[in-house]
């Protein structure tokens, strides 16, 4: 696990000393006008291929898809096209367009080594820490899981609030049998809407924190909206389970009782590990102005240790009892670096051009961003559409410093996309990262999970209501 782990950091920290050794500091004083203004409509082909491959080939051919090693194959695959374009006009033109073409790749190069370095270590961190115990399967225990987990999806990520709770939360449920649906609602709360009040809750909003969105912006912005929602799943899931509840046999709730065993926790010291994360993320986050490599990666080799910590010092017994293992962490990497590519041309384009699609208001904003967050992966929809947002705000000088619209008028569309992108990402199993692990680990508890197409369903019949009051009281 180890050599995995090194192997992984030394691909991104060696390109990364070459960058920043180039003074390739994100900043803000580069444009996107003149690159978004000159490149060709096929450019965005690749972004719209790749993103619809990792809609349709896990369906298609899924046994091939599952290799990290085909993964990385398709997104390189996708992203190619573009990455030479860009080069070629690095090498052939010295004027803005090149230096444009030259900014926005080394840009995104280094986002995404940022991206990865939060998500590898809140997800290797996470998967060892062990929750032990089997609670009554009551429908207020189960509220009670989802309402914590929603809590601390912002602290430790989606990911590592759902690695973290979902197994004891269905060890607790086992000795149900109408329990259908509580898998589902995990997924929405937990995996997704619940993380929407800070970076490190989900994906996208920490893109918008690497692009100059202030940390607690969303936390301060988006709480009176995140309370009331997460309140009504809440409400709806104890009513359904309440409902399920009752047409458990007897028998079934005899047995409950009498495997009931207290909630312990192993793997504690990791706990200290995560809050070394975030103390990374607020403490280490580098002045954009400044080139020096050992300011501007310092928040990420601070990750990186803290990983390294955590995989030599918990016992390896403590990650079988997780079933964990690299493979979803990897196929993020792999996926994400054809993503970061591939998409410059869309944000890019989309920052010069939004404007004529004739999305202006904040509930346009959400159902745009969220209809494509639900079915394609919400971390990049969620740029896409700030990108176009930012086209539309004299005050946006480029796409890669989004804190403009964090003040002023545009405020509410900002909080309409965070939403959007954080909310609909729950509208499919690939909407976001931790879905498809909460899908593969129900399933190996012996929880039949729906098709990809009945998830769908589902997720409108419950998740529609919702996020229909929430743009008629809030977004409107």
């Amino acid at each position: 696990m180890l050599s995995k782990l090194l192997a992984i950091a030394t691909c991104l920290l060696v390109p990364a000393v070459s960058l920043a050794s180039e003074g390739a500091a994100v900043g803000h004083e580069g444009g996107v006008h003149q690159l978004g203004e000159i490149l060709p409509l096929w450019s965005v082909a690749p972004f719209a291929g790749l993103l619809l491959s990792i809609a349709i080939m896990p369906m298609v051919i899924p046994h091939w898809w599952h290799s990290n090693r085909n993964q990385l194959i398709t997104a390189l695959g996708w992203a190619s096209p573009v990455l030479i374009y860009l080069i070629y006009k690095m090498v052939t033109d010295h004027g803005p367009l090149g230096h444009d073409a030259e900014h926005q790749l080394k840009h995104a190069l280094l986002e995404y080594m940022s991206f990865i370095a939060l998500l590898g270590s809140l997800y290797v961190i996470s998967g060892g820490i062990v929750m032990r115990g089997d609670l009554e399967a009551k429908p207020i225990v189960n509220v009670t899981f989802l309402a914590v987990g929603a809590v601390l999806a912002n602290i430790i990520g989606t990911t590592g609030a759902s690695m973290l709770l979902i197994r004891p939360m269905l060890r607790t449920n086992s000795q149900r049998e109408h329990i259908w649906h509580i898998p589902l609602f995990f997924i929405f709360i937990v995996s997704n809407v619940g993380g929407a009040l800070t970076p490190i809750g989900d994906p996208p909003l920490f893109l918008g924190y690497l692009r100059g969105i202030d940390f607690w912006w969303t936390l301060i912005n988006l709480w009176y909206i995140w309370i009331p929602t997460v309140l009504m799943l809440l409400v709806m899931f104890f009513l359904l389970d309440t409902y399920q509840y009752a047409k458990e046999s007897e028998q079934a709730k005899l047995t409950d009782r009498g495997e009931i065993e207290p909630l312990g926790i192993d793997g504690k010291r990791n706990f200290w590990l995560l809050g070394g994360v975030i103390l990374c993320v607020l403490l280490l986050s580098p002045d954009h102005e400044v080139h020096d490599f050992r300011q501007y990666y310092a928040r990420e080799i601070g990750m990186l240790l803290l990983t390294v910590g955590s995989v030599l010092l918990t016992p390896r017994d403590y990650r079988v009892r997780n079933d964990f293992n690299y493979a979803p962490i990897l196929e993020v990497a792999a996926l994400f670096i054809g993503i970061f590519i591939a998409m410059i041309p869309a944000t890019s384009m989309l920052q010069v051009h939004g404007a004529a699609l004739g999305v202006t208001e904040p509930w346009q904003y959400f159902w745009a961003t969220g209809a494509l967050s639900a079915f394609l992966d919400n971390a990049p929809t969620y740029v896409t559409f700030a990108a176009m947002a930012c086209g539309t705000d004299p005050t946006c000088i480029t796409a890669n410093n989004l804190a403009p619209l964090s003040v002023g008028e545009f405020m509410p569309v900002l909080a309409a996309i965070s939403l959007g992108a954080v909310f609909l990402g729950a509208g499919s199993y690939i909407g976001n990262g931790p879905n498809f692990m909460v899908r593969a680990i129900a399933e190996h508890s012996g929880v039949p999970m729906p098709s990809f197409f009945a998830y769908c369903g589902y997720a409108a019949l419950f998740l529609g209501p919702v996020f229909v009051v929430v743009t008629l009281v809030f977004l409107v």
